[in-house]
This record gives C-alpha cells, structure tokens and sequence, in this order.
C-alpha cells in the first residue's frame, strides 16, 4: 500500500479540478463492482490491496477505498483529517471491539511510522496509539456498528491528537464480499462534518443493488 502523503493528495485534488466537471465527479463513485460508493464534489480517493503494507498485522484480503475531505490535508479548515475508509474483504473478519481496535491500533501506528521520515517524527511519537470502541445500535442494515476514539500522532504537525470513529460492517451477498467501513474525525460526533460522513455510508449499494 502506498504511503498518503499531504503534496500528493493535494496533487491529486488539483489534477481532478483542472480535468474534471463536478458533474463528472458527482457520477464517479468507484473502481469496483462490488459495490458503489460516493465521491462527493472537491473529495479525493484513493484505492490500495489489502493486505496493507503498513500494517500487516491486520489479516485480512481485498482493498481499500479512501474518500479524503477537501480539508484532509488542511489545519485551517473544519475538516482537517476528515475522511472514511473502506475495507472490501474476502472472508469474515469475525469483528468485536477489540478486533476493531487492534486494527486500528496497527493501522495508525504503522501510519505514523510510514510517515516518519517525511515530517521527522521521533521514535518516541511512533507506535504509541491508543483505541477505545464499544458495540452501538446497528445503524443502515449493519451487522454490526461499533463507535470509538483513537489517540494517535498527528503526523503532518507532529503533535497528539484524538480521532472520533464509527466503524460499520456490512455483507454484500452477491458478491460474497465484507465490508468494513471506518468513519473518521477529529470533530465531535455533532459538527456537521459527520452529516458528509454519514452521506458516504448511506448512499453506500452492494452489487445487486446498483441501479
């Protein structure tokens, strides 16, 4: 798996605003036959295999699908780290809460690290991530749905930070695929962002039930 980097993101968002209408961009949901996700307007994606490179504690085969926030990459704005990630996995990852946070335990801290040389991040910032989540009401046909926090190091200005999450799981049947669904924010569970977030979710249709 590629490692994010902020200049390529921005890259990216700069390349799909000079060739892409926003209508086109409304239309452009996924790479994917499983399934359809929404790209909104100004988001960004990205697409990788799993398993990830920089956390390969995490067992699981497939892909992920990233959708970045216009802000992701920026302190100044609202939705600065505002993004959702999806896991699009072969087999049951059989989840329970502490599935979910030894997961994203690995994934941050293999983050931070991937990412270390880049922003000059001391090895005493580096594997230092905490995860706390619980089982909620499912919401949206889930199978499960579990909401938490992750403490982690902001990597791009090297400083703690507290990430608010809510994790979905979903069987698409028709294809036979899991899905893992990571909703993530450093905003309360009130601010607005999370009505973005909870579009992408929503709006979110298994193969045979594209239209």
């Amino acid at each position: 798996m590629k490692v994010i980097h902020v200049l390529f993101l921005f890259a990216v968002s700069l390349l799909l605003s000079c060739n892409s209408t926003p209508e086109k961009k409304q239309k452009e949901k996924t790479d994917y036959a499983e399934y359809s996700l929404p790209l909104p307007d100004k988001w960004t994606k990205e697409v990788f295999s799993i398993p990830i490179s920089f956390a390969p504690e995490i067992n699981y085969k497939g892909h992920e699908e990233i959708r970045f926030a216009p802000g992701w990459g920026d302190s100044t704005k609202n939705d600065y780290w505002t993004y959702a990630f999806l896991w699009c996995i072969d087999a049951d990852p059989n989840i329970s809460n502490s599935i979910v946070e030894n997961n994203l335990k690995y994934y941050y801290n293999g983050l931070v690290r991937s990412n270390s040389q880049q922003f000059h991040i001391s090895n005493s910032k580096m594997n230092i991530t905490e995860t706390s989540f619980v089982k909620v009401a499912s919401e949206n046909g889930d199978l499960q749905t579990f909401k938490g926090t992750i403490k982690m190091v902001d990597y791009m200005r090297v400083q703690p930070q507290i990430l608010n999450s809510i994790v979905h799981l979903k069987f698409c049947s028709a294809v036979n695929k899991y899905m893992l669904f990571h909703e993530i924010s450093p905003r309360p569970f009130t601010d607005p962002v999370w009505t973005d977030l909870n579009k992408l979710w929503n709006g979110f249709e298994c193969g045979k039930e594209r239209h």
